[in-house]
């Protein structure tokens, strides 16, 4: 059986270094960071592909993704 593709939303911020830090808010810890936007979203990518991995070793379940998007007037 093919595994299922999943989704998730992730928060990309930029420090005052320049570097981008990300974080996958529904897989709690599963971070990552990068010199550029595109290392940094590479980086979590294989974050969460081993989060998932982990999770399955140890019989815990997938969350699935949760993140919802407001708008709210400035």
């Amino acid at each position: 059986m093919a595994n299922k593709r999943m989704h998730y939303k992730v928060v990309l911020s930029k420090d005052e270094d320049g570097q981008y830090a990300v974080e996958c808010l529904d897989l709690p810890g599963c971070v990552s960071q990068g010199k550029t936007k595109a290392e940094a979203l590479k980086n979590i990518k294989d974050a969460i592909q081993g989060y998932l991995v982990s999770l399955k070793k140890h019989g815990e379940r997938i969350p699935e993704f949760t993140a919802e998007v407001i708008g709210v007037s400035a």
